[in-house]
């Protein structure tokens, strides 16, 4: 008889940052497929997501793919729900209201590698700094590149896991690094981004190296934070041909920007200042090719005709993509017939 290994991965209720969760259930005979993974429970109140007189919490499994680094095993990523199966309040996925995948993301996940001996990233000596930033954006060499055999690791093993990875490359800071990954469907975005962190985090246990997803973990310094661009498109904005449609689009995100803020990420005023590739926090902007924009249209956007894609460059590296995802859907689809009669 066969048995086979699942890693329930879940996100707690903690606050203002959920962390990731997961225990192994040991099944037989496993089909390796998503509808043969039954509904699991946890405790809650371990978690900050029930009181201990009433703790049973549910998993319902919503993704599913090979785990590379043991045998016979996958990664079962989860929705929490109540125990009357009802989406529990740190549910995100929950809240995705885009239910014919119409929507495409493309997540820029930056974040530090971090030596919990110095408390700093990696590359930083135990006292002082390194050179200034500049040498370590897609640098190669022992001076410039600091745990590269980490960030490889990591991209083989989503690699064979199958997860649709688009790139990876060193960052402006010293130690700082990114993972791209792209997906047809918000919902499944946010899943594949949670899997590579999850994938991520406990490569990094094997090394004693901690990963940081603070959007400015270095504070006040003169280096720059991590974000998570959000690149989305449906299909309006990849058919459209029109200038005009890109802008009605863009506009909606001028009187909601507090709604948006409120779920890109905790402690992105920190990141968000004016400075370092970023737009301030209470402004709103758009541009073509604006690096310093709230969101950028690509220049391959303009060049292909007024079809293809936004990027919002708000999102911060410690932000749940699905609750990111929701927010934009909603904030787009709030303008899609109007674009329609447009187009």
């Amino acid at each position: 008889m066969s048995r086979a290994k699942l890693e329930y991965i879940w996100l707690d209720g903690y606050v203002p940052t959920q962390s990731l969760r997961s225990k192994t259930k040991i099944v037989s005979n496993f089909s390796g497929k998503l509808e043969d993974c039954e509904i699991w429970s946890f405790d809650g109140s371990s978690t900050q997501q029930a009181e201990g007189n009433s703790s049973d919490c549910l998993l319902k499994p919503v993704f599913i793919c090979p785990d590379p680094q043991r045998k016979n095993a996958y990664l079962v990523m989860c929705e929490v729900l109540n125990a009357d199966s009802t989406p529990h309040v740190s549910n995100g996925r929950a809240t995705i209201d885009d239910d014919d995948n119409d929507f495409w993301f493309g997540f820029e996940q930056e974040y530090f590698l971090w030596n919990p001996e110095t408390n700093k990233p990696l590359g930083f000596p135990a006292n002082g700094y390194p050179a200034p930033q500049g040498q370590y954006y897609c640098s190669v060499g022992a001076n410039n590149a600091f745990g590269r055999e980490i960030v490889e690791e990591h991209l083989d093993v989503c690699l064979e896991a199958g997860l649709n990875v688009e790139g990876i490359n060193g960052e402006v800071a010293a130690g700082q690094w990114e993972f791209q990954i792209f997906a047809k469907g918000a919902a499944e975005a946010g899943d594949q981004i949670w899997v590579a962190r999850y994938f991520l985090e406990r490569i990094c246990e094997k090394y004693g190296i901690s990963v940081n997803w603070h959007p400015k973990p270095l504070g006040d310094l003169d280096w720059n934070g991590s974000g998570m661009h959000a690149n989305f498109s449906n299909d309006i904005l990849r058919t459209c041909g029109d200038k005009a449609v890109y802008e009605s689009i863009c506009e909606a995100f001028r009187p909601v920007v507090k709604e948006h803020i409120d779920v890109y990420g905790a402690y992105n005023d920190q990141r968000l200042t004016g400075k370092h590739e970023t737009a301030s926090i209470t402004d709103f902007s758009y541009g073509v090719s604006d690096r310093g924009a709230s969101i950028r249209i690509p220049i391959a956007t303009v060049e292909r005709g007024w079809k293809g894609w936004l990027e919002d460059r708000r999102p911060s590296s410690n932000g749940d993509p699905y609750k990111i995802a929701a927010r934009i859907v909603k904030t787009v689809k709030s303008v899609e017939i109007n674009a329609a009669v447009a187009v």
